[in-house]
């Protein structure tokens, strides 16, 4: 009976080699996996965001922002800011815009002709988002123009009247800044400026306004663009106040020469 047992217990007792040989296969299984999920990935991967892209974009960077932004873009004190967290998107509206790089220190950046190629920019944005997570570019089915024009228009005045007239016409801020016209403003720079937030503007996010109420907004944008004013001649959309202006000149120069014209008849 005590042999039947101590054979029972030695058939029953794991082998020495057995914990290593189920760690093997663990790993292996592990490492094999990891590695389709890694070939799947790098098939997907647009060469936008390639190891070589980063470098070019690196190379960029240290050659013409590294002044403002620090060799690592961690920001130079009263120069320039950090770029860590801003993502690609506020690379993108920002240099394809030519506001970056600055021409010229002041109160605020100024749209003129970009100072780099599509490919250059990309570059420079990719390199960018790699250091530390931020918005993206946005996909180009919020681009379209084909949301909801009475909400983006809804959206547009409660959120961006207040600084861009309510006709997008743009308008005067404090200490010399401005908000800019965005009258033929591409859809995609209008969406970037949403969640990166330049200069004055505020961050729109996700949760304050959703990817698909940003395309109602610029679907609101480009209507305006597609469609002149009814009322004829829009002094410049600036309301009232041009309004008031116009018919102050013109008006009452129009009624001084008609009476100083009757006058001279009457002579």
């Amino acid at each position: 009976m005590a042999k039947n047992t101590l054979s029972t217990a030695r058939r029953g007792r794991r082998h020495p080699l057995a914990t290593i040989a189920l760690i093997v296969i663990g790993l292996v299984s592990t490492g094999g996996a990891y590695a389709l999920f890694s070939s799947t990935a790098s098939a997907n991967t647009p060469a936008s965001t390639t190891t070589a892209t980063v470098d070019q974009g690196k190379k960029l960077f240290a050659a013409n922002c590294a002044t403002c932004h620090g060799v690592n873009a961690g920001g130079v004190a009263g120069v320039g800011p950090s770029l860590y967290g801003v993502g690609a998107a506020s690379v993108d509206f920002q240099v394809s815009t030519g506001r970056m790089p600055l021409a010229n220190q002041g109160v605020q950046a100024e749209q003129k002709p970009a100072q780099f190629t599509k490919d250059q920019i990309s570059a420079l944005a990719t390199y960018v988002a790699s250091l530390s997570p931020g918005p993206g570019i946005p996909d180009a089915k919020y681009l379209k123009g084909n949301g909801n024009l009475a909400n983006g228009a809804e959206l547009f005045r409660i959120n961006c009247a207040m600084c861009h007239n309510v006709a997008g016409a743009g308008g005067a801020l404090t200490q010399g800044k401005f908000a800019p016209t965005l009258s033929g403003v591409l859809p995609v720079h209008v969406y970037e400026a949403m969640v990166s937030g330049p200069q004055n503007m505020p961050v729109f996010n996700d949760k304050n306004l959703t990817p698909a109420q940003k395309a109602d907004v610029i679907t609101y944008l480009k209507y305006l663009d597609q469609n002149p004013s009814p009322g004829g001649i829009d002094l410049g959309n600036l309301g009232p106040v041009s309004e008031g202006l116009f018919i102050w000149i013109f008006g009452l120069g129009a009624i001084v020469g008609v009476t100083i014209w009757i006058a001279a008849k009457a002579n």
